[in-house]
């Protein structure tokens, strides 16, 4: 028999990559990750009023929605199987004020739409968040005293704000702004008003980034804002400290950790995953969503396969989940597969 090994199987060692993706079946057999509907958490927007969809502009196919609609909203949701909402208020200017007082009330906006859903649509998840951006008068996530975001007063606030979201029904409280030592006064704030089966999700990483701004026009907090947010955001260009912030939330009783934004911070997904073994989750951001839109309405890519492409790399970084403002069209994709 003539002997067929040509130069390639010499250099190789008769080992070939190309045998196991000669043909669509085999690529199937040895996919090694999958993105399916468990995977979705919706991020939705709610404003006073009834029967309200509006959209913003920034954010095309997003609309902040009043909790009548938001509450269909939810059902939608449900029905196709995506696990949970996260919700974010925008509330009215006159309520804003220095220090986010109305975020303290237990009839405000956010506790009103997680009341509304948790009774219409008990199956699906309620993911709310701590944070007083949308509350304050300068669009930061603390109360601001003579130019300083102060750290303890505001996580003092956190903590009566997350138990009153936990007693309006949220099922995870999920703090996105980045005070020292918020998700362990929270824990304790959440146990000892009887909340011990609420969950901490915690935005472990959240960062300095371009990529929010869309969701600051969303909530209206973009014309606010008085400087940045540095003093307590994660620096872009800092992974070590950023794992080290994870290990402090991990230390102070987080239940899941999240990297926010989600496709620039990869290698962070990755690290929390390998370092603490405890459920990662993105936030696929609005700058993230809005440019991957953007660039399909003008022809420049394919739009659903980039949208495809980018949640699948979270899975691949070790993600166990992803907060996208895509979830809605991606369940409904996979259920036509299915």
């Amino acid at each position: 028999m003539m002997d067929k090994t040509h130069r390639v199987d010499e250099v190789t060692g008769h080992r070939r990559m190309r045998r196991l993706r000669k043909a669509d079946w085999q690529r199937r057999m040895v996919q090694e990750n999958y993105l399916t509907v468990d995977d979705l958490i919706w991020p939705i927007f709610v404003v006073p009023g009834t029967n309200i969809l509006e959209p913003i502009t920034a954010m095309p196919g997003v609309n902040r929605m009043s909790v009548d609609k938001a509450v269909e909203a939810a059902k939608r949701a449900a029905d196709l199987g995506i696990p949970a909402l996260a919700t974010f208020p925008n509330v009215e200017m006159e309520l804003r004020d220095q220090t986010g007082s109305e975020v303290l009330k237990s009839n405000n906006l956010l506790n009103q739409v997680t009341t509304a859903i948790k009774k219409a649509v008990p199956n699906i998840g309620v993911i709310t968040d701590v944070a007083l951006d949308p509350f304050t008068s300068h669009g930061h996530d603390g109360i601001l005293r003579d130019g300083e975001i102060v750290n303890d007063e505001t996580v003092d606030q956190l903590v009566r704000a997350a138990v009153a979201q936990a007693d309006a029904g949220s099922d995870i409280i999920a703090p996105s702004d980045m005070m020292d030592g918020r998700i362990g006064a929270i824990r304790r704030g959440l146990d000892a008003a009887g909340h011990q089966s609420v969950g901490i999700m915690s935005y472990a990483t959240k960062f300095a980034s371009c990529h929010y701004g869309p969701y600051r026009e969303a909530i209206s907090t973009s014309g606010l804002l008085k400087g940045d947010k540095k003093t307590y955001y994660i620096d872009p260009a800092n992974g070590t400290q950023a794992v080290r912030d994870a290990a402090l939330d991990v230390e102070e009783g987080a239940d899941m950790l999240m990297v926010k934004p989600g496709l620039p911070y990869l290698d962070i997904c990755w690290r929390l995953k390998e370092s603490f073994g405890l459920p990662v989750f993105a936030y696929q951001v609005s700058g993230e969503y809005s440019q991957i839109k953007a660039a399909a309405a003008n022809g420049w890519i394919d739009g659903e396969r980039a949208m495809l492409e980018t949640l699948m790399c979270f899975k691949r970084a070790g993600c166990d989940g992803i907060l996208t403002y895509f979830a809605v069209e991606v369940a409904q994709m996979l259920a036509k597969r299915n």
